[in-house]
């Protein structure tokens, strides 16, 4: 009772996406090929593989079992296929990346054109998320993170600046109107543009200077979520609603300008570059390692 790969794959994407029409943007098929697939993939079987409602679609408890074996199965189908993809002249496929907000913004950009012009047959999909997810698990081939703190099994290598600086700015009005601080406890007493992350927590402001870390908990009139509304907190800041902090690269542009004026400069923090982290197999997708090669050779030419 030999099953066709395809159809196999169909249910594989209809299961783990939840749905027809998420399956379909997933694995690229239609909502009305995957539904045909399962249909025929079940008449095969002879046994009911999803419970569909208009709300859900959801795998009975032999398509849990199915897709258990199928999933890393169809993996190293995948991986297979890629071997012989490495001979190719040209690697093609897609390479998904799962990346902060701020990766989009200020790393990848420097990257991604020169890449797709070196690899043609190559498609980049870009998922920007300040959320931390297990890139696998989100259908990724690989992540961009700002710490080495990674799952089991995880390679890292540097992509984008190896340091960077938290910067603390405001428009010259609000400082001449509100003064301008001279100390990191200091904010306490201003109006501050803060972050908060998806999790709810409040992003802290942490300052050193000689050895000496300062951490403060500063509040004003405006919250945003990071990543998502960060640019909005920077236009606020520019339109002298407060104090923001933030990565010196997002703002280097309105500091060049004088639209924004650093402040407390001596005290900006210094950390890490980001790292691209993927999976430690012996085969990595093509795109994937044509990825992993081309920043190579960017950090080498440097």
């Amino acid at each position: 009772m030999a099953a066709d790969l395809g159809d196999l794959a169909a249910f594989v994407a209809v299961a783990e996406a939840g749905g027809f029409r998420d399956g379909a943007r997933a694995s690229g098929m239609s909502a009305s090929g995957l539904s045909e697939a399962v249909r025929r993939l079940e008449k095969k079987l002879g046994v009911r593989l999803l419970n569909r409602t208009t709300r859900s679609v959801a795998p009975t408890e032999a398509g849990t079992r199915l897709l258990e074996r199928l999933t890393p199965a169809l993996s190293e189908v995948e991986a297979a296929l890629d071997v012989v993809n490495g001979y190719r002249d040209r690697p093609m496929g897609t390479l998904r990346l799962n990346v902060p907000v701020s990766a989009a913004r200020l790393v990848l950009p420097r990257i991604v054109p020169p890449f797709l012009a070196a690899y043609p047959d190559i498609r980049l999909d870009v998922i920007a998320e300040d959320s931390f997810v297990d890139v696998l698990a989100a259908g990724c081939d690989a992540g961009i993170r700002y710490d080495e703190r990674l799952e089991q099994d995880m390679i890292a290598v540097p992509i984008g600046p190896r340091e960077q600086r938290f910067a603390t700015a405001a428009s010259p009005a609000y400082l001449d109107q509100h003064g301008r601080p001279k100390h990191p406890r200091d904010l306490l007493d201003h109006a501050c543009i803060c972050g908060r992350f998806a999790s709810g927590t409040m992003t802290a402001w942490e300052f050193e200077r000689d050895g000496d870390i300062v951490r403060v908990d500063p509040s004003g009139p405006l919250i945003v979520r990071v990543g998502a509304a960060t640019d909005l907190a920077v236009d606020a800041a520019v339109a002298s609603v407060g104090i923001i902090t933030l990565f010196e690269d997002w703002l280097r542009p309105h500091l060049d300008s004088g639209a924004l004026e650093p402040v407390l400069e001596p005290w900006w923090p210094r950390f890490s570059g980001p790292l691209l982290y993927y999976p430690g197999r012996r085969y990595l997708p093509a795109p994937l390692r044509a990825f992993v090669d081309f920043i190579g050779m960017q950090r080498r030419s440097r």
